[in-house]
């Protein structure tokens, strides 16, 4: 596989050149709190599902939607129908995970918070997460039962409809404030938020954000889906001058292109447009990754745009699509946190997304292969 990697020059994050430069046997010391996520976190019910029902539900094959009312029955159906698979996710939980599993030791590198209910599903989350061994800080309400997530699968596309129910019910001021809460969030270096919160706690994105930009600190945004880019532009557009690393895909990259009047469908030039728009910490420039499935990835850094391929796999190895765009964050946030050059940040992106894809839902075994 070594033939596939990119030959990128070692580029780095900020300007100036680091001088340490991490070997294998003397990695950068990470301590428990360094990661921090933030976002909705959701019990996947994923299945293989016909064409019959995507149809019925007048779902795409490949897309992220928010339930309806007239998906309510969905998830019952999908139970009832179909052989169901249930996993701890959400995108940005998701991401924590699988970095925390890249980096294995020491437990704890991330923090994730998020809101669930106190139910069963509640308890099923909180359990999944000590067993992949981030620090989960909940909160915990009445108002709405813990959210979920439809994965509902057909050949290698994936299509998810959320029922966000308790994750759409985070609070600022019961949460993250509170000072045992900020003390986690002033503990990190890196952060990383999917667009999907933008839709339920602005005022908690631009508290961390601030927070990050004001210390110097990395602070991570994904688009997450074309829906994030058109309906919630302004949200997005408050975060963005914030945003030290923006990953998307290339469906949502045209989105958001589209919703800026960017006047191109291009990818490359769509990275160097959003690299492009203002940002508020001048001490780091914006980097842009934006991905295309099997495609090379695009990454915008200064003024040069570079090109990294993905790890080939032959499509019958493709088990399940659904967690690769979270797998790929979190393995790029694995090196991220350590210090590590950003064509190794992709590399591990790539290794990640590549595993996850070959596994039902955002599973992975029990220790990466990855170096």
């Amino acid at each position: 596989m070594a033939s596939e990697e990119p030959k990128a020059k070692k580029l780095k994050l900020s300007e100036e050149e680091k001088t340490k430069s991490p070997s294998k046997k003397t990695p950068t010391k990470l301590s428990p709190n360094t990661l921090f996520g933030m976002g909705n976190p959701l019990l996947d019910i994923s299945a293989v599902v016909d064409k019959d029902f995507l149809d019925k539900y007048t779902l795409k094959p490949n897309d992220q939607i928010l339930a309806e009312d007239k998906h309510k029955a969905l998830f019952e159906e999908l139970v009832k129908t179909f052989k169901v698979e249930y996993h701890a996710g959400g995108a940005t939980q998701n991401s924590i995970k699988i970095a925390q599993w890249m980096i294995q030791e020491p437990h704890n590198v991330g923090t994730f918070f998020g809101c669930i209910g106190k139910d069963k599903f509640g308890e099923i989350l909180k359990q999944k997460a000590e067993e992949a061994h981030i620090d989960a800080h909940y909160y915990e309400q009445n108002e709405e039962p813990t959210g979920t997530c439809a994965a509902c699968i057909t050949g290698d596309n994936r299509s998810l409809v959320a029922n966000l129910a308790a994750a759409n019910c985070y609070k600022k001021d019961k949460h993250l404030d509170l000072e045992e809460n900020w003390k986690l969030v002033e503990k990190a270096k890196v952060y990383y938020i999917a667009g999907f919160f933008l839709t339920v706690s602005l005022e908690s994105i631009l508290k961390v954000a601030k927070h990050a930009s004001e210390n110097n600190k990395l602070f991570c945004l994904n688009l997450s889906a074309p829906f994030i880019c058109q309906f919630f532009k302004d949200n997005l557009m408050q975060v963005l001058p914030y945003v030290d690393v923006l990953f998307g895909n290339e469906t949502e990259a045209a989105a958001f292109a589209k919703e800026q009047d960017f006047q191109t469908e291009d990818l490359k030039e769509i990275a160097k447009k959003a690299q492009a728009l203002p940002k508020v910490n001048k001490e780091r420039k914006r980097i842009v990754v934006l991905t295309q499935g099997k495609d090379e990835t695009v990454m915008a850094l200064s003024d040069k745009i570079e090109t990294f391929p993905v790890l080939k796999i032959d499509p019958k190895d493709i088990v399940d699509t659904n967690g690769a765009g979270d797998a790929f964050v979190g393995g790029f946030l694995s090196e991220l946190v350590q210090d590590k050059s950003l064509d190794q940040c992709v590399k591990a992106a790539h290794y990640a997304a590549n595993v996850i894809i070959r596994r039902a839902g955002c599973t992975f075994p029990e220790k990466p292969d990855f170096s």
